[in-house]
Parts: C-alpha cells; sequence; structure tokens
C-alpha cells in the first residue's frame, strides 16, 4: 500500500455534507479504526460502469488519502475514471443518498450511479 502524506492532495473531493454522513455511518455501524472509505468503479450499472463506496480494510496497490479525517482508499487503476470527482450527500423530497459528481463521465444515467468513460 502507497501512503500519501496529508500535503498530497486528494484526486477526489468530500463536501462537508458527505463527511458528516461518512462519520456518522461509521459511528452508527461501529466500523473499525483500521478501516477506510473505498472509493472505486466497477464494470456494470446502467451506463457501464457503477461506483463503489464502502468502508473496507486496505487492500495491496491502494493509495491512501485523508479527507476531512476520513482515511479514503482508492486502487490505482481507478484513478482514471475518479479524478477529480466529488462525493456529495443530497437529501431532498426525490432523492437521499450519496451523489457522484464525475468531471471524467461522458454519460451518465438517470440514477446517477452509473457512467460511462
Amino acid at each position: 500500500m502507497s501512503t500519501n502524506n496529508s500535503n498530497t492532495l486528494a484526486p477526489l473531493g468530500l463536501t462537508s455534507g458527505a463527511v458528516r454522513q461518512l462519520q456518522r455511518i461509521k459511528e452508527e455501524q461501529k466500523v473499525p479504526d483500521d478501516h477506510g472509505l473505498r472509493v472505486g468503479v466497477k464494470g456494470g450499472g446502467c451506463s457501464g460502469f457503477s461506483y463503489i463506496l464502502g468502508f473496507d480494510k486496505p487492500k495491496e496497490n491502494d493509495e491512501m488519502f485523508e479527507i476531512e479525517g476520513i482515511k479514503v482508499f482508492m486502487q490505482k487503476a481507478h484513478a482514471i475514471y475518479l479524478l477529480g470527482i466529488e462525493i456529495d450527500w443530497t437529501e431532498g423530497l426525490n432523492n437521499r443518498g450519496f451523489a457522484f459528481n464525475n468531471p471524467n463521465a461522458k454519460d451518465t444515467c438517470g440514477c446517477g450511479e452509473s457512467f460511462s468513460a
């Protein structure tokens, strides 16, 4: 695992709303301190790729960043799809959950959980 110090810019961002929600989930679910937020992509979804978001242990080939006190793990190979992405928490009448604002996406689906690059 390569570790980047806090002086290195993270390749992605978390809004303050997302940070609050992630901290709440971590506390409620009693996520162990050795776990961090895994952000990634996988094949599938209605547009070709879907996002991975969840707490996990670090794995080999992970890059680690810290954003607002939250450890973030990302596979190096996923950086091409996630560079510049912003993860937000939305809470509205029609939608509640994490939203992915991805500048690399050429097309997204209506649910906002998959994209094509």
